[in-house]
């Protein structure tokens, strides 16, 4: 499977070298010639609270590497974007507050509206933004958590065939844990981004992330990293 797998003492020293390593990606691309707005997928869980932190802490205000950056989420749950379980919420407190980041370049989820709405709104941003291929925005960065299940973004395992490969940019799903309803990118929108990067931290996800790097894992990063060139996979957990 091609994925590389960076391993880490503890979650502060993933985050930190997560943020450093994105940080001079976007550096080094601001300087080359005629550079395009960059767009990116974020995700939720734990360990995105000290990447975010960590992002805010090494470029500081004013250093202009976001002015061309646009933001996107992997997936978000169908509440307020101001409830504490909204990746929206988390983001702006943690990330985009502090960057001062416009709001013309923050493009959330509107999980709180009716879903249809929301996927057509949603649906229709992304595609604008990124180049498209084959129905398939061209993401610049996706970044993934896993779950103890091997879940990333909002797939989870268990899915029948017909729906794991739906073309379907977004869609909505039944979690199976709270809160239920959610909004996620699908299968082929992640495996079609330039780069995916995953955090994988926190006690329990050991079993999971060792079948996802498995060739005969099953899991839905699994599949992720099976249909990709390449992975980056960031971790503080030993597998072997």
């Amino acid at each position: 499977m091609p994925y590389q797998l960076f391993t880490f003492p503890s979650d502060v020293e993933l985050a930190k070298s997560v943020a450093a390593q994105w940080l001079k990606l976007l550096a080094t691309r601001k300087n080359l010639p005629n550079a395009r707005r960059y767009n990116v997928a974020l995700s939720g869980g734990r360990i995105t609270k000290k990447f975010f932190s960590e992002i805010v802490r090494q470029a500081g205000q004013g250093s202009g590497l976001f002015n061309d950056v646009h933001f996107f989420w992997a997936d978000e749950r169908c509440v307020p974007p101001d409830d504490p379980e909204s990746n929206y919420a988390v983001a702006k407190k943690l990330l985009f507050d502090p960057l001062q980041i416009p709001s013309s370049q923050i493009h959330r989820l509107r999980g709180e509206g009716p879903e249809t709405l929301a996927l057509s709104e949603a649906v229709n941003d992304i595609l604008v933004a990124a180049p498209v291929v084959k129905g398939q925005p061209v993401l610049d960065m996706v970044f993934l958590g896993m779950g103890e299940d091997g879940h990333v973004a909002s797939l989870f395992p268990g899915e029948p065939d017909s729906v794991v490969n739906e073309p379907a940019v977004f869609r909505a799903v039944t979690a199976v844990k709270p809160p239920p309803r959610r909004i996620t990118l699908g299968y082929a929108a992640v495996e079609a981004a330039l780069e995916v990067w995953v955090l994988v931290s926190g006690a329990g996800k050991e079993g999971a992330l060792k079948e996802s790097t498995s060739p005969t894992g099953k899991t839905p990063l699994a599949r992720v990293l099976g249909k990709r060139a390449e992975t980056k996979i960031f971790s503080d957990l030993r597998v072997d």
